[in-house]
């Protein structure tokens, strides 16, 4: 495994953690952290023969977690995690389309 996809690959694993332990923890900094951990797994993580499944999934996810925290507004761990996910993977998600327009530019 390459250096770059050992860090995407962390970056994952703790990002979706802390979204889940940071919706029980109020702290000022968590939008933060989670951006930070969605572009380093925007950068390091996704492949370019992964890049259009991961754009589907994390469109699909930042979509469906932003009208779930909105929905689940009552249950309030849950629209905090939808929130954290949804911090977390639209940074992915735009660094990954970026990415994949400029290689469609290039080609």
């Amino acid at each position: 495994m390459a250096k770059n996809n050992k860090i995407g690959s962390w970056a994952f694993l703790i990002g979706v953690v802390l979204a889940i332990v940071f919706a029980f923890v109020n702290t000022s900094s968590v939008a933060w952290i989670l951006v930070l951990l969605g572009l380093l797994i925007g950068f390091f993580n996704i492949d370019p023969k992964e890049i259009q499944t991961f754009l589907f999934a994390g469109t699909v996810l930042v979509i469906v977690g932003a009208f779930a925290g909105q929905t689940l507004s009552e249950i309030m761990y849950l629209q905090d995690i939808f929130s954290n996910l949804v911090a977390l993977f639209g940074p992915a998600t735009i660094v990954v389309a970026i990415k994949s327009l400029f290689n469609l530019a290039k080609n």
